[in-house]
């Protein structure tokens, strides 16, 4: 939903909006969209997921990151927010609008909600699309065990895979390793 939808802002606007507010904004065609507000499933899976990524991944050098941080999105400016990125190797940054944003993701998750499916399987992928170092993208569903795994192959296309049981294991290439269903849904109950 937008902050203002009467209002169209300037992307200077947004950017002092960001940097003055204690909330999350995104921008898209002068809306600003305010991403903050989470069920408790939603948190507890990207909880689950920030521990067993960084203990699996942080030894190697990798890094994950939750979901206070800005990635640029060279198709979609200035940036967005994903519930999770991460990264094997050195993260960058660019400052845009006065805050520091990551341009290199490898691995972006976003958790789904009824309000925000539709958005993160199609616009926002597409988006992300463009950052020329993303090469994996988990949608992963709150109310079931169930995640959808996208693949950018060498030729650039797009294959994907779902996993659905909980005794299902994730091969994770973008970081070099595997992440069961159930560690990614520990502490989370399905309604019957």
């Amino acid at each position: 939903m937008a902050a203002n939808p009467e209002r169209r802002y300037t992307l200077e606007e947004y950017f002092e909006l960001e940097r003055t507010s204690e909330e999350r904004f995104e921008f898209w065609n002068g809306e600003v969209f305010c991403m903050s507000g989470a069920d408790p499933q939603h948190e507890r899976i990207i909880r689950s997921m920030l521990i067993h990524l960084t203990t699996r991944t942080g030894a190697r050098g990798c890094e994950t990151f939750p979901s206070n941080l800005r990635i640029k999105v060279p198709s979609a400016p200035p940036y967005r927010y994903a519930d999770l990125s991460a990264l094997c190797g050195e993260a960058q940054f660019e400052e845009i609008g006065g805050v520091r944003t990551l341009t290199n993701p490898q691995l972006i998750v976003e958790v789904l909600s009824p309000s925000t499916e539709n958005y993160d399987r199609v616009d926002k992928f597409t988006q992300y699309k463009s950052i020329p170092t993303l090469c994996e993208y988990l949608l992963v569903a709150q109310h079931r065990p169930h995640v959808t795994q996208f693949f950018k192959q060498d030729d650039g296309k797009w294959i994907h895979t779902e996993a659905g049981e909980l005794d299902a294991i994730l091969t994770l290439d973008s970081l070099g390793c595997e992440l069961p269903l159930a560690e990614i849904y520990a502490g989370v109950s399905f309604d019957a």
